[in-house]
C-alpha cells in the first residue's frame, strides 16, 4: 500500500486508511481526507515539504508527516 507521500504530481488517489491516532488523526478528519476522499496533488514543494492537495473542492497543504499516515489506492 503507497502512502500520500509517495504520490506523484498530477496523480488523483483515493483514501483507504489513515494510520496516526489522537489529536493528529482527528485533525487530518477534520480537514476531510476520510476513508474513500478523493485527493488531487496539485503541488510538491522542492524538498517535498509541504504537498499541496485538492479534496472535496478546497485546496490544502500537508506536511510531510502528516502525508505520510495517510493510506491511498
Amino acid at each position: 500500500m503507497k502512502t500520500l507521500k509517495e504520490t506523484s504530481l498530477g496523480e488523483t488517489v483515493k483514501v483507504v486508511k489513515l494510520s496516526g491516532e489522537g489529536p493528529v488523526r482527528r485533525r487530518i478528519m477534520d480537514m476531510g481526507i476520510t476513508k474513500g476522499a478523493e485527493i488531487y496533488v496539485r503541488k510538491v514543494a522542492p524538498f517535498g515539504d509541504p504537498v499541496e492537495v485538492t479534496v472535496r473542492g478546497y485546496e490544502l497543504s500537508l506536511r510531510k508527516a502528516d502525508a505520510e499516515m495517510i493510506e491511498v489506492e
